[in-house]
């Protein structure tokens, strides 16, 4: 799904004390083009989050020492990881729990057992919204955009390579106006 060539490969960190719950996840996302990284816990989801920023997180609730609200929380206190998307996948299914994630900072709750199915809907669907929310960094000057391997390149093919859209040039009343101040239509 995300394997275009001119896209940077998502990065998803999966959370999970149980290997067997990580390596299902795993065989589910396989095929969608994505990178995925792992972690058994908490310290090792921080850890990781900080060495390699992750475009969404999959996390468990309940785990040893550190639980997944606790890691969501300290997640969401950098900056540069907050918009980061967090989707608890969860045996906690009670109402209490649910909002307790959200008010934790997760964007989305998928119960286990979960459906394969839904789950690639949710992670599709906030992989997007998370692309779409990024900066682009754009020069003030001539407006090119800064691609994901440091390139400079004009606007138009940037947004033509990730999008299809082409673009047409024309001139906008005030800028006709300000550009030549003598013209009457």
């Amino acid at each position: 799904m995300f394997n275009r060539k001119s896209q940077k490969v998502p990065r998803i960190l999966v959370v999970d004390d149980v290997a067997t719950n990580l390596m299902m996840v795993e065989a589910i996302l396989k095929g969608e083009g994505v990178e995925i990284a792992t972690a058994a816990n908490g310290l090792e989801a921080l850890a990781e989050a900080e060495a390699n920023l992750p475009d969404l997180i999959l996390l468990d609730v309940m785990m040893p020492g550190m639980d997944g609200y606790e890691v969501c929380r300290k997640i969401k206190e950098y900056p540069e990881r907050r918009l980061i998307p967090v989707i608890f996948l969860t045996s906690c299914s009670e109402t209490h729990e649910v909002v307790k994630g959200f008010e934790a900072g997760c964007v989305d709750y998928v119960t286990k057992p979960f459906r394969a199915i839904e789950l690639l809907a949710r992670v599709r669907t906030h992989l997007q919204l998370h692309q779409l929310r990024s900066l682009l960094p754009t020069c003030m000057y001539c407006h090119d955009i800064r691609d994901e391997d440091g390139h400079w390149e004009p606007m138009e093919t940037y947004i033509h390579a990730r999008a299809g859209v082409s673009f047409s040039h024309g001139v906008c009343p005030a800028c006709m106006k300000k550009q030549f101040p003598d013209y009457t239509p």
